[in-house]
């Protein structure tokens, strides 16, 4: 191949980043409102940019990127209007975007007069690629661009003496841009601009296009921490496009390498395939035990007016948000969550390590629901099946029945050929387990106790193919003593082999369930399940139901 080549390697060979660690919360900035707005097919109304800004300020958001003010007159209304109405918090400060042009900076000016925090973001580009093509300019022009837009950012300072305004200087296109020349044209921003230990210049790094993988950009970005002049009066930042799918990583690896600073957006909206995610980088570093310093405690909400602002949709796979990322359909995933969360259901600390198979997260800590959690369509196990029944409906099947009722659940699925809600699998349940009363048909039952032999008599009526029958039996209990008045018809082609019950509720009127097991002389099993009040009448329903399904042989329908 010859059409494309890999970029040349940073020269590193000391790197000390694989062996570092992310201890704390990089400084966060926002830039929703800006590369977020721009990418959108139809851009923010100011309504909408308003109610966006409200909710970056309470997730915590000290840095906004608000707009590129001499885009368009709606970007400078907007920016005014936040001003004007006094809408930014005292401890939030906005940053805006504008080219190293003099009409631009210019308009940028008028755009944040009142302010009382402004972050101004110059950029050009530096890369030979934009050298070459797009502005046939050589490196000391596209060098003097950016000299010449801090001069008049500096000189323009006294314009607005009640605001205090910062510098961010990003040479765009800097993970294709040679490191020498990106360094030299930063230093000499640096050298005009005069920062101070106190006053610090934010030297933005982007990853303008993801030319290769996040290693190397993590070089680029150390190798500029090591060789920088007058590191202690910078803020290092980097802000990652996503074009190869893996801005996340590259921008935790660069922090790994010394970046103070992180730029990106909500969801990762942004221009071509997006920019870097923030709720995930951020509750990546929640899942390791530390505070991200933003509040994603109601991810619901928040996704919610993302969506209703920008008009996009996070997609259902999307990390923590998706509507499907906490959705196991698998068998095996979902038997191991079950166990994983009925574990979790015994341990009385809210606090203590989080143990969950196929979970990085307790979905609780983020405002998501456990009923998510496994849903059932054709590929689904047993347990997945057990478990929608259990937390949904209270009912506790016994391990060896979760097969029989997975099957069952799983090819009304195929010949749907859909997903099953709960309420599905639960109507499921009931009319294979339990409302089966053909042939046999339960009319009343009585039972009463020797009190010389303990020994059970019950007398009951049935219909049988529509026959009515009285039978009588004794046992050493209510279903032992109705199996015998079944053999004493000829009815006795089975064995009852396992039982369970449990109750529904609490007090005195509360429903009992039973589920039977039995196997027929020809050794096949069946389950059958019963509720009733009388907690003996449901394991003799639970019998019917069981006897009902072995000779309609419809277990597997």
């Amino acid at each position: 191949m010859t059409k494309y080549k890999p970029l040349p390697r940073v020269k590193l060979t000391d790197r000390k980043w694989p062996d570092n660690e992310i201890t704390k919360a990089p400084i966060w900035c926002s830039v929703d409102l800006r590369d977020g707005n721009q990418s959108l097919a139809i851009p923010m109304s100011i309504n909408n940019k308003i109610k966006m800004f409200q909710l970056l300020v309470e997730i915590g958001f000290k840095e906004i990127e608000v707009g590129f003010p001499a885009a368009s007159q709606i970007e400078f209304d907007f920016i005014q209007k936040l001003i004007n109405d006094k809408l930014i918090p005292d401890d939030v400060i906005i940053q805006v975007l504008t080219q190293a042009r003099e009409h631009l900076i210019k308009k940028t000016f008028g755009s944040i007069k009142g302010a009382k925090n402004v972050i101004i973001h110059l950029y050009n580009s530096t890369s030979p690629l934009q050298r070459k093509i797009t502005f046939s300019m050589s490196k000391d022009q596209i060098k003097k661009i950016a000299l010449d837009g801090t001069k008049l950012i500096k000189k323009l300072l006294p314009t607005l003496p009640d605001t205090i305004i910062n510098l961010q200087y990003s040479p765009e296109s800097f993970s294709d841009t040679e490191e020498d020349y990106a360094l030299e044209v930063c230093e000499n921003v640096m050298d005009i601009w005069e920062p101070t230990e106190k006053n610090k210049i934010i030297i933005n790094l982007p990853h303008t296009v993801e030319w290769f993988a996040p290693n190397i950009y993590a070089d680029k970005v150390e190798w500029i921490c090591k060789n920088i002049k007058d590191k202690n009066k910078t803020i290092i930042s980097i802000h990652t496009h996503n074009d190869r799918g893996t801005s996340i990583a590259a921008s935790e690896l660069a922090v790994l390498a010394g970046a103070e600073r992180v730029e990106g957006t909500l969801f990762g909206n942004g221009e071509r395939t997006g920019n870097m995610d923030i709720v995930t980088m951020a509750l990546n570093m929640f899942t390791q035990g530390i505070d991200p310093k933003l509040d994603f405690t109601n991810i619901p909400y928040i996704k919610k007016i993302y969506e209703e602002c920008t008009k996009m949709e996070v997609p259902p796979r999307q990390p923590y948000s998706g509507e499907l990322v906490f959705t196991a359909f698998s068998g095996s995933h979902q038997d191991a969550i079950k166990k994983g969360m009925d574990n979790r259901l015994k341990i009385n600390n809210k606090n203590e390590q989080w143990e969950v198979p196929y979970l990085l997260i307790d979905p609780k800590d983020i405002g998501r629901s456990y009923k998510a959690i496994i849903r059932i369509n054709s590929q689904s196990g047993k347990g997945g099946i057990a478990y929608i029944l259990s937390r949904e409906y209270g009912l506790e099947l016994p391990k060896n029945m979760h097969p029989e009722v997975g099957m069952i659940i799983n090819k009304i699925s195929d010949k749907l050929g859909r997903e099953l809600n709960p309420e599905e699998i639960y109507n499921a349940f009931f009319e294979h387990f339990i409302n089966r009363n053909n042939p046999l048909e339960l009319i009343n039952f009585n039972c009463t106790t020797n009190k010389d032999n303990d020994n059970n008599a019950c007398m009951a009526t049935v219909k049988y193919n529509n026959k009515t029958f009285a039978i009588n039996g004794q046992g050493n209990g209510p279903i032992d003593a109705f199996v015998h008045g079944m053999n004493n018809q000829g009815w006795d082609n089975f064995q009852v082999i396992d039982f369970h019950e449990q109750s529904l509720g609490t007090g005195s009127d509360t429903e009992a369930i039973s589920y039977i097991q039995i196997k027929t002389h020809d050794g096949i099993e069946y389950w059958g399940a019963g509720i009733d009040t009388n907690i003996s009448l449901a394991g003799i329903k639970s019998l019917v139901n069981a006897y009902n399904r072995s000779l309609n042989n419809k277990a597997f329908l």
